[in-house]
């Protein structure tokens, strides 16, 4: 049982915010204690609970916070996320206890767009081989492809799949797009094309995954989706790693079902030595770091502290809530 010595207004466990920086000067300006703790996951089981359970907020990584956490954090009122996925946080649990689920809606849609090219263009120019073959000696001219021209296929026309467009329009990239929820209206101004899943599959040159996990789209690159693709096509993921069937990439990459892959996210994180993905030619594969710049970091970390200070003041309803059905009481 927790002890007031124990109490802690704000558990912040992502990685790169810490100790005195403008996110924790700011709960700290608003009245509010913090502690930093982004090992959280690694804990003894007990010390692990007596920290969640003097907490009344919790700024979180990527770290599961699971249903047994949110359980013994017995004075939560709100948990923010740094990004804009949420599947490591058991939603349903904290909305039973009418806790919001809140992310940093927005601040890393460039950063994220801007890796999603930095893999298009190392896969395609066939970046790392030229590097690791002068590296190893040899003068190898490998040749590559242009992106102008070639059709792009994005899957998930949200706020980072938008923002992928207006990067692929520069390129004079045609582009063509899914989305269950498909805006008309951005597709129309900015000239792209609406299809089906699998249509987008087969006409793309290079597609881009922009899809929340869920029930929905758990596996939904498949080795049959993968086999809809053109031959010399290119996969990138800086999504979640569940929507890739992983073994049945590395398949389709090896017997050439698919030009090559380019992934950022994995399904089991960190992605483990032995990982095939790591050692097949054609896989592309960076340490889930589309997301990660300065600028999205400080806004995502500011975000999350102003998000945080208004619900636990009890001025503002909670922002980017994505329990469903959740209705905001203020205090």
């Amino acid at each position: 049982m927790s002890t007031a010595a124990d109490f802690t207004d704000v558990l912040i466990t992502t990685a790169f915010l810490h100790a005195g920086d403008e996110a924790d000067r700011m709960l700290r300006a608003a009245g509010l204690t913090t502690r930093h703790v982004p090992d959280l996951a690694v804990l003894p089981t007990a010390e692990r609970a007596q920290l969640l359970a003097g907490s009344r907020a919790i700024i979180a990584g990527t770290m599961p916070l699971t249903a047994a956490d949110l359980s013994a954090a017995e004075r939560l009122e709100i948990v923010v996320r740094t990004g804009v996925g949420y599947d490591s946080v058991d939603v349903a649990t904290a909305t039973a206890r009418n806790i919001p689920v809140c992310i940093t809606a927005g601040a890393n849609r460039q950063a994220v767009a801007e890796h999603v090219f930095a893999l298009m263009l190392a896969t395609a120019r066939r970046v790392p081989e030229n590097i690791q073959n002068l590296a190893n000696g040899s003068w190898q001219q490998l040749t590559g492809r242009e992106l102008r021209g070639a059709t792009l296929g994005i899957l998930g026309l949200g706020s980072i799949g938008k923002a992928v467009a207006g990067i692929a329009a520069g390129f004079g990239m045609e582009i063509v797009a899914y989305d269950p929820y498909f805006d008309e209206d951005f597709a129309a101004a900015n000239g792209i094309r609406r299809a089906e899943l699998d249509e987008v599959l087969a006409q793309a040159d290079v597609v881009t995954l922009h899809l929340f996990l869920d029930d929905s789209t758990r596996n939904l690159i498949n080795a049959d989706r993968l086999r809809t693709m053109k031959s010399d096509s290119i996969l990138i993921n800086t999504a979640r790693g569940g929507i890739v069937d992983e073994d049945a990439l590395v398949d389709a990459v090896r017997n050439g079902v698919i030009g090559g892959a380019a992934l950022d996210v994995f399904a089991t994180e960190p992605l483990p030595q032995d990982s095939p993905l790591l050692h097949t030619p054609g896989i592309l594969a960076t340490t889930h770091v589309a997301g990660a710049t300065r600028e999205a970091r400080g806004t995502s970390g500011l975000m999350a502290a102003a998000n945080v200070i208004d619900v636990l003041g009890g001025v503002a309803a909670p922002q980017f809530v994505v329990n469903p059905g959740y209705e905001a009481v203020l205090a």
